[in-house]
């Protein structure tokens, strides 16, 4: 399984690790991929996005049974 964003297609880097004593070896940096529930083309489908895509809002999650996810009202505690 590929680890790569459905979205933007963030995937892998190489890079180094550097000691203290400067010696580099090789090592991977991945993408924070998650699996969630998004709406693609009108029809919900599980995808794998990046925690970036779905900070920003990029990928629109399905309405929950009560018909959203807001938050209740603050005059709902008085």
């Amino acid at each position: 399984m590929a680890n790569v964003c459905d979205y933007c297609g963030k995937g892998r880097m190489v890079g180094n690790n550097v000691s203290h004593s400067n010696r580099h070896t090789k090592r991977v940096f991945r993408p924070n991929i998650r699996r969630v529930r998004a709406v693609v083309d009108g029809v919900v489908r599980k995808v794998r996005i990046c925690t970036r895509c779905l900070r920003t809002g990029r990928v629109t999650k399905p309405a929950g049974p009560t018909g959203g996810s807001a938050p209740a009202s603050p005059t709902a505690n008085a």
